[in-house]
């Protein structure tokens, strides 16, 4: 890696940050396809909303509610106000948290304070973060395991990325070869490990082609939320280029038919652009285990814990209430109810 490289990382960090609440990086000629699907409403539903049960298990750990904090940042003075409020949100909540790409932390010992959040949130789920690519660059069974262990995560994520890595400048654009090189190294890993996206959809297609890898989940990151091209257009260029390409990508809904049509044993993530209880009722009915949410919660992160606990309550909240009007008093029960097209 080279001087420029090295002194860009956690600037571009940084500046990820600033696009993210001030440029518009979200899709808007592709949706999440959840309007497509109404959740069937019961009047007489024989259920308590006091009573409703989000409680799961996901990768081993009890979560209160089905709901995982998604991976945002890492690297910067902001980046370690962010992640430390995260934690101590996710640590009240009893909820799971994703942190972000940690190859700055690997690759910048400085950057270590950023993603040191364990302390915050001595129980919580908490999941590391590597990119598939740097497989491709020479990281191997060591740096993974440093990544986990170093910060006392229960879990790692590794993200495929391409079309965001193509707009980012001096990207990753190397994926040959990932599918065997992770059929090697995943088995070797002693914790849980999961594939995800970062927005633009895992489809049924890549699941199928690593059903024998040992992952532990997957994290579909579908379409119709932000679309970190356009986040990479902007950190680059100041402005959006190649809009087209930037709204590409499978939408969410579509990601989670398609992953659960084609494994259905393996536990999946619904993410990108969720953002209501509603969004995540329907997520499960269509077979998600848990639901990630990510930039919605960027603003109150800068703010404060209590800003974090806040906004999530109020997703959680309408999420009983969407399975309260369904007759689901459980995850379960929700699982198996089928959605209406609109």
């Amino acid at each position: 890696m080279s001087e420029t490289e090295t002194t860009a990382a956690p600037a571009r960090k940084l500046r990820h940050i600033e696009v993210c609440l001030e440029r518009e990086v979200e899709y808007k000629a592709r949706t999440t396809g959840f309007e497509r699907f109404d959740l069937p409403y019961c009047a007489l539903p024989e259920t308590d909303l006091g009573s409703i049960d989000l409680g799961t298990t996901f990768l081993g750990k009890r979560l209160r509610a089905p709901f995982l904090i998604g991976a945002m940042t890492g690297g910067s003075a902001l980046s370690a106000r962010i992640n430390h409020n995260l934690a101590e949100a996710a640590e009240r909540l009893g909820v799971g948290l994703m942190l972000g790409s940690q190859r700055v932390m690997l690759e910048h010992p400085e950057a270590a304070l950023s993603f040191n959040v364990r302390s915050r949130a001595p129980t919580a789920l908490l999941i590391g973060n590597l990119g598939v690519a740097q497989l491709n660059r020479g990281y191997g069974p060591s740096d993974l395991e440093r990544a986990v262990l170093s910060i006392g995560a229960d879990a790692l994520a590794l993200h495929t990325n391409p079309l965001q890595e193509a707009f980012q400048a001096g990207g990753d654009h190397d994926f040959r070869g990932l599918v065997p090189r992770l059929s090697d190294l995943v088995p070797q890993l002693p914790f849980p490990v999961l594939l995800k996206e970062v927005g633009h959809g895992l489809s049924g297609a890549v699941a199928e082609a690593v059903r024998a890898v040992g992952f532990s989940a997957l994290d579909v990151a579908g379409a119709g939320g932000t679309s970190w091209a356009k986040v990479e257009a902007f950190v680059r260029y100041g402005e959006l280029r190649h809009p087209e390409l930037a709204e590409w990508g499978l939408p969410t809904a579509e990601a989670v038919q398609e992953v659960r049509g084609a494994l259905p044993e393996m536990p999946v993530v619904a993410s990108g652009g969720i953002r209501s209880g509603l969004d995540a009722a329907k997520a499960f009915a269509l077979g998600a285990q848990v639901v990630a949410v990510a930039r919605p919660l960027l603003a109150p992160a800068i703010e404060s814990p209590e800003a974090v606990v806040a906004w999530t309550e109020t997703f959680l909240w309408e999420l009983r209430v969407a399975m309260h009007g369904a007759g689901a008093p459980d995850l379960a029960s929700l699982a198996q109810l089928r959605l209406r097209p609109c």
